[in-house]
């Protein structure tokens, strides 16, 4: 795997592309100029990997664009040691930010066969999540409470089992509305049975499978 002066000229380029966009926090913006997105690619491809959009990487799902990416590790506010549950693995490349942004990560994937290609990749890449094959609609409550939580695909609904394992003061980044299109919704826990919901711009996910996504 190499990441020659080429790659990184692209990456910086891609950072000025999502900056452009309305990315404002200088650490998300530096774990993206840092992180060789074009691992994930076969060498064919590699014209892709710095392009801001999404890309198949099989089992129906995608490597999500960068600036969603972006989007999302903004809204979560992190701070080393936070500790993150992420809900949809995928390709790794989220899991790979939030470790940059000095989180501990608790990462789930509902696809076996994602979940075992992931688990095995991001250590050759030097990054070392904890990982999870189930249900992330349930999230994962033997880890439970997490300071943060971050849905990585689109859900129908807000499932109650996250929001349950937040921390009081802890927040949800998670995607909702139908199969075509969600709203980034942020969802504050201001206490045990207090939470404070804010809504952001349409994007479009792919679908948050389990119990409480679409089955």
């Amino acid at each position: 795997m190499e990441d020659s002066y080429r790659h990184k000229g692209m990456r910086r380029q891609l950072v000025k592309t999502v900056q452009a966009q309305g990315i404002t926090d200088e650490r998300v913006l530096a774990a993206i100029g840092k992180i060789p997105r074009h691992f994930f690619f076969e060498n064919a491809l590699v014209e892709h990997a710095y392009e801001d959009k999404a890309f198949p990487i099989g089992a129906g799902q995608t490597i999500s664009q960068p600036y969603t990416v972006a989007f999302q590790s903004q809204l979560l506010q992190i701070k080393p040691g936070d500790k993150i549950l992420e809900i949809g693995t995928g390709s790794g490349y989220q899991a790979i930010v939030l470790l940059e942004l000095g989180a501990e990560v608790y990462t789930i994937e509902y696809q076996k066969t994602l979940y075992e290609h992931t688990k095995s990749f991001l250590p050759k890449m030097g990054y070392k999540p904890n990982f999870f094959y189930g249900d992330g609609s349930q999230g994962l409550s033997r880890f439970a409470p997490y300071d943060k939580i971050i849905v990585t695909a689109g859900a129908p609904t807000v499932p109650n089992a996250l929001i349950d394992q937040l921390k009081v003061g802890g927040c949800l980044v998670i995607p909702v509305g139908n199969q075509k299109t969600q709203q980034m919704m942020r969802i504050t826990k201001t206490g045990e049975s207090k939470i404070k919901s804010e809504v952001f711009k349409d994007f479009k996910f792919v679908p948050l499978l389990g119990d409480d996504g679409w089955k």
